[in-house]
This record gives C-alpha cells, sequence and structure tokens, in this order.
C-alpha cells in the first residue's frame, strides 16, 4: 500500500482488510531497512582485504585427524568444508559457529588453527573464563602435541615472570595457538601475526572487547562460537551479518540424556538414586543458585546444604564443593580431583554453566531450576552426557510447580500472551522435559522474553522497532531480508536511479545506526 493510503487507513481504516494492509506496509519498510544495514555492513566487510588467503596444508589435517582418538561426524566435516572455503578466499571470514554443548565446536576450531598456522600465521583463540581457557589450553596441548605445534596460555594471575616469558613468545610468533582471556586485549598484548581470531561464547563478550581484539591483527578472518543457540530472529537481525555454520548432531556415541521433573517431597528417593548409582562408577553434579543465604531469596545456599548433605543424607559418598567465589586456581584443582574421583558428588553454583568436562559426571540435579533461565538450564544439562553412558537431568523444584508441570500441555501457537505470562517458569520446565535440542529451545525462550528484551540493551546500534515484532512478523521479516539483500548485493552503494530513495532515507535516518553498527 502507498504511505498516503497506509497513513489514512492505519489512524481511520476504510475497513479491517485495509488496517491489517496498512501495518504490513510500516512493518515491512521498518524490517527493510533494518536488512538494508545489515547487508551493507556485511558488504562493508566483505569489501576489505586480509592479509593473506591461506592455503591448506591437506597432509598436516591427514596427521592431525589420524592422531585424534575419534572420528569427525559429517556435520562437523560440512562446517569444516565452509570455514576452508572462507580461509582460501582473499575476503575477511565472519562466521559464526552454532553447535549444542559436546557437539564438537573446538575440534572444528583447532583445524580452522591449523590451517592458518601452516600459512605462518598465529591463531588466538579467547574464552569468558579462566577455568574454561585453562581447560582448552591443556585439551589442545595435549591434541597438538603429536604434531609439534606450540601452543600458549595468557589469563589473569599468573607470576610475572611466567606472563612475561609468554608475552615474548607471542611476540616474536614462538607460540602459534595462543588461548585466554579478557588478558589477550590488553595494550601490552603484541602479536606477531594474527591470521584468525576465535570467540568463544561469543554473547558473554561485550562489542568492544570483540573488536579490540580483532583490531590485533590487520583484518585477520573471525570465527565467534557459540553454544547457546541462536534463534532464526537474531539470525536475521543482531547476527545478521555474519556467515553462519550449525553443527547440528551429536556425536555418534552419544545418547539423549534424560531429564526429569522431581517436587522437593521427592528428594529422598533422588538422593538415594545417586547412591545406586555411584556404585556403577556415576559422579554427580548437584547444582543451587546461590552460594550464601540471602534475606531477600528464599534459596538454598551451596555452602549450607553441602554441609547438610555431607552429614546427613549423602554421608556414605565422598562430596566436595565449588562456588563463584573462589579462584580460578581454586576452581581448578577442585574440578581436577573431579575428574580423578576424589569426589563422587559435586555441590555447586552456576559456575559450571559453561565448558567443564567430566565423562564419568552424568547425573545433574538442579535444585530451584523454576528460578533458572531457560538457556541456562540447558547449559547446565549439557555439562553430563559426555561419554556413551546414559545420563540424567533431573529438575527440582517445590512440589506445587512439580503437579502443575506435570499436567501442563501447551503449543505455543494456541497460548494467549496472558496465559504466557502466566505460565513462564512451567513453561520453561515443560520444554526441557519435552525437548533434547538447544535449537528447539531457543525458539521457545525467546518467544518466552519477548522482543523488547531481546532487542534492549543488546541492539548493536540497530533502529528500534515501532510497528514490526520480529517474533510475530517472523515471515515478514525472511521476506523483508531477502528482498533488501537482493538490492545490496546488486547494488552496494544504492547508486542506480531506483534505488535513489533507499538510499536517502538510510542517509536521513539511520546513519548514526551504521556508524555504530560498524564495530558490532
Amino acid at each position: 500500500m502507498e504511505i498516503n493510503s497506509a497513513v489514512r487507513n492505519l489512524h481511520f481504516p476504510e475497513n479491517y482488510t485495509s488496517l491489517l494492509n496498512a501495518q504490513k506496509r510500516f512493518k515491512f519498510e521498518e524490517l527493510f531497512y533494518l536488512e538494508c544495514m545489515i547487508a551493507l555492513k556485511k558488504t562493508l566487510i566483505e569489501k576489505k582485504k586480509k592479509a593473506a588467503a591461506f592455503k591448506t596444508d591437506t597432509k598436516l589435517i591427514k596427521k592431525f585427524l589420524a592422531s585424534l582418538p575419534f572420528s569427525l561426524t559429517p556435520a562437523q566435516l560440512k562446517v569444516l568444508s565452509e570455514i576452508r572455503k572462507d580461509l582460501e578466499s582473499n575476503k575477511p571470514m565472519n562466521r559464526l559457529l552454532q553447535g549444542d554443548v559436546g557437539s564438537g565446536k573446538t575440534v572444528v576450531a583447532l583445524i580452522s588453527s591449523l590451517i592458518v598456522i601452516s600459512n605462518g600465521f598465529q591463531a588466538v583463540l579467547m574464552s569468558p573464563t579462566e577455568i574454561l581457557a585453562d581447560q582448552h589450553y591443556k585439551r589442545i596441548s595435549k591434541l597438538l602435541e603429536p604434531i609439534g605445534i606450540n601452543v600458549g596460555l595468557l589469563i589473569s594471575g599468573q607470576k610475572k615472570s611466567e606472563r612475561q616469558k609468554i608475552l615474548s613468545d607471542i611476540e616474536h610468533g614462538d607460540i602459534k595457538l595462543i588461548v585466554g582471556t579478557h588478558a589477550l586485549i590488553e595494550d601490552n598484548v603484541e602479536f606477531n601475526r594474527i591470521g584468525l581470531v576465535i570467540i568463544d561464547e561469543q554473547h558473554r563478550f561485550g562489542v568492544i572487547q570483540r573488536s579490540k581484539l580483532i583490531r590485533k591483527g590487520i583484518m585477520p578472518d573471525v570465527l565467534v562460537m557459540t553454544a547457546t543457540p541462536i534463534p532464526r530472529t537474531l539470525s536475521m537481525t543482531l547476527y545478521g551479518d555474519l556467515d553462519t555454520s550449525i553443527i547440528d548432531e551429536m556425536p555418534m556415541n552419544r545418547k539423549p540424556v534424560k531429564t526429569y521433573l522431581r517436587g522437593e517431597g521427592k528428594l529422598n528417593d533422588v538422593y538415594k538414586f545417586i547412591i545406586d548409582k555411584s556404585l556403577e562408577g556415576y559422579q554427580t553434579f548437584l547444582v543451587y543458585p546461590l552460594v550464601e543465604e540471602s534475606e531477600k531469596m528464599e534459596l538454598k545456599a551451596a555452602e549450607t546444604y553441602y554441609n547438610n548433605l555431607k552429614e546427613n543424607h549423602l554421608k556414605e559418598l565422598k562430596v566436595g564443593l565449588i562456588h563463584g567465589r573462589m579462584s580460578w586456581q581454586q576452581k581448578e584443582q577442585v574440578m581436577l580431583e573431579f575428574a580423578s574421583k576424589k569426589y563422587d558428588v559435586l555441590v555447586s553454583t552456576t559456575v559450571i554453566e559453561v565448558g567443564i568436562d567430566i565423562p564419568d559426571a552424568n547425573i545433574i540435579i538442579i535444585n530451584d531450576a523454576f528460578r533458572f533461565g531457560l538457556s541456562q538450564l540447558h547449559q547446565l544439562r549439557g555439562r553430563v552426557g559426555r561419554s556413551d553412558k546414559q545420563a540424567y537431568c533431573i529438575l527440582i523444584t517445590k512440589d506445587e510447580y512439580a503437579v502443575k508441570t506435570n499436567q501442563f500441555s501447551f503449543d505455543f501457537n494456541y497460548l494467549s500472551s496472558e496465559q504466557i505470562e502466566k505460565n513462564k517458569s512451567i513453561i520453561r520446565l515443560n520444554s526441557m522435559l519435552k525437548y533434547n535440542s538447544g535449537f528447539e529451545l531457543s525458539e521457545i525462550d525467546m518467544k518466552l522474553r519477548g522482543q523488547g528484551d531481546i532487542f534492549g540493551t543488546r541492539q548493536s546500534g540497530l533502529p528500534e522497532l515501532k510497528y514490526a515484532n520480529v517474533i510475530t512478523d517472523f515471515d515478514l521479516l525472511s521476506e523483508a531480508r531477502e528482498i533488501a539483500f537482493k538490492i545490496i548485493n546488486d547494488d552496494p552503494s544504492l547508486t542506480k536511479e531506483n534505488n535513489s530513495i533507499i538510499k536517502k532515507n538510510l542517509k536521513e535516518n539511520f546513519s548514526s545506526s551504521i556508524l555504530l553498527s560498524q564495530i558490532a
């Protein structure tokens, strides 16, 4: 509908169809310009030339693959092929790698690093926490030892002499693969030749932090990884300028985690299950939301319950404790002790949410599960099921929640916004019982949280939407994206006469957003 009719029918509609057509016109226009900006940003990245188009040393890759104690899945091989094409191109890679917890993203990143390293460049892997960086470093060093590639670790809290030696080796190019945390972006860190920047759990880093690391190289290839699957809507908006690769299958021997919901009245049965399974070599994570008692929240505290469990319910087992107030070295020590079977049960706060890999820990009990977000519950569940054993996730909640959740059946298409608002916790718990796939859960999570929460503080320079809703107007968003990308790909500078209005509109209304999005 043309603009004059649309304005008139938005305020004084001739009939219901005219109102819908007017609304559609304004929604489409908003989404179209949003996608134009994303397409322009993508084009700007692709116009730049990187330091080198890499050649793949197939002998080195084959040697590395032969040294692995497992075979890659078809999904991993497909993703590697996409990344390899990017690395061999003279345009900088800007790729998002999505995959559920345990799907094998790190190995894919490692093979990508080998391609870059064999061309005389360095690769950098930035992780959100010291404990995860340290774990990556240990695992990667072990995997690369047979082919003689030097790996370094840079995190805060290292001894001064040790840190100086690492900084010197990085600067002179003696260390080919550098693993670290935010410490990598400090001003005194000088790299020799960065060819590839890998950012793990990218949503935990701010825009500025990511760009600081990338700017330490000359147009390096960039691979951002996430185990928190991104809904299709966000892939088209907030992450629309990134090429996306998805590892959508798990390694061959993995069994889906069995998830159960139990009320607090059944805790004694749960403790008996933990004790019985420990006789089969099973280890258990027991997760609590907080470290200490809070007057404001009636939440179980890890320290209080650690003592209670040790002295009462689980007194015949060896029980350990880990929480966020420990230093990373202390956390690392506890995790190593847990891995070496010093403990049967590890009482923990959500500090274990990201990256810890204990093959025999195949039971996770999540207390006060209704207090956690859906993506956090899924991340926690991903801590178990890392071997060929059957793994279990037991969600503990108040008895009345357990009854309601087990009785509750829903289809989002038939729930009103009032029903969703009223039953958010129950929908989250029900979804955990129903789905194992992070991709399914991410779509539900997005609908539960709504557009405002998603776009609020994480806009990265995108304009506010007044008419469209990226969740409910998904089909319109897809259509707008297809048309915007076609126009920008065909005419990146918008110099053709029939694109002059689009160019004028972008300049007048969205220039600040375009500038902001340069660093996103």
